[in-house]
């Protein structure tokens, strides 16, 4: 399994404060990012994939939806992760 509970944790305790704030906006939208990265490399090797594909697309829907979510309600925060995960706007 490529994410793990340790990883999962690392990634909470990074972007989203702590390990058992699983809630914040920041944290979710790093995991969401992880698992993006993930499934990229995974159709990148296996074109015809028809459902890794939909499985991407459908994340990245809900990462772009967290993050007009965070844009409404702080501008700074959004700013700030954008900047953390090296993500385009």
């Amino acid at each position: 399994m490529y994410l793990t509970t340790e990883r999962k944790k690392e990634i909470f305790k990074t972007y989203g404060g702590s390990e058992t704030n699983t809630g914040s906006a920041e944290g979710q939208i790093a995991l969401f990012t992880e698992r993006i990265l993930h499934l990229s490399e995974h159709v990148k090797e296996n074109k015809k994939d028809r459902f890794t594909q939909r499985a991407l697309v459908t994340l990245v829907g809900k990462r772009r939806k967290m993050l007009d979510y965070l844009k409404e309600r702080d501008i700074e925060r959004y700013r700030a992760i954008l900047q953390k995960l090296n993500l385009r706007k």
